[in-house]
């Protein structure tokens, strides 16, 4: 059975990818930092299991490798989906609070994957998809670090694409417009109206909607597609 690793799998997309590979037969790795109520039982549920670490912490990240490894033997999938979010103008922001977002968003990716390529390049095969968002393409005024952050996962993503091909590792992205999760619940319902009505089509998106794209650059229908930025975000961003 080919095993898949998602973190951040506590929150409603990573919850949402987890489940849609489970129903796709892969094994599912449910990955989680803080918000572990319920993780195990979730995870069994699913046919997988639970894992805790800290992504801004490189040895933990080592360690979470480790025992995925040992349990499973193998990955085959690879989900950077875990991220913090951070409002403000940017001189607001504290240097500490920059750090611990570029320490989770961006290096916490980077050394996911670091950890897991030797095993997927002995496997000569492996799937990485990075969760960007349509921020890191245009940027977002009040979220500049956030912004910053998603810009430097699709620069990584296209690098690290061309540096693992000739191994039959292909790496993507995938990135979000706004989706119907629990981080839109500090907006009203006029903001969230009004979101939905400055996307093209009309409504918001959903983790399902997310779940579903990474379903696809998973499968084997996808083999050659690599480097890739897949917008999801119901035409809000259109390049």
């Amino acid at each position: 059975m080919k095993t898949a690793l998602i973190t951040g799998a506590s929150g409603g997309i990573g919850a949402a990818i987890a489940a849609r590979l489970a129903q796709e037969g892969y094994l599912p790795v449910l990955h989680y930092c803080a918000h572990g109520k319920g993780m195990d039982e979730t995870a069994a549920a699913l046919g997988g299991f639970a894992v805790q670490a800290d992504l801004g912490d490189p040895a933990a990240i080592e360690a979470m490798a480790e025992a995925v490894l040992s349990r499973t033997g193998r990955l085959d999938v690879l989900i950077n989906n875990a991220a913090i979010s951070l409002s403000g103008l940017l001189t607001d922001i504290t240097p500490a609070q920059r750090r611990r977002l570029f320490d989770v968003n961006v290096l916490g990716t980077i050394e996911c994957a670091r950890a897991f390529l030797p095993q997927m390049i002995r496997q000569k095969n492996g799937c990485i998809i990075n969760i960007s968002s349509m921020w890191g393409q245009v940027g977002a005024s009040c979220e500049v670090d956030y912004s910053a952050s998603k810009a430097a996962v699709i620069g990584f993503t296209k690098a690290l694409a061309q540096e693992v091909a000739p191994s039959g590792i292909r790496v993507n992205c995938i990135a979000p417009g706004v989706i119907r999760t629990p981080m839109l619940d500090c907006y009203d319902a006029d903001t969230l109206r009004a979101l939905a009505e400055e996307t093209p089509l009309g409504k918001l998106g959903t983790p399902e909607d997310i779940a579903a794209a990474a379903a696809f650059l998973c499968h084997y229908s996808a083999d050659f597609i690599t480097g890739q930025v897949l917008g999801v975000n119901g035409g809000f961003v259109m390049n």
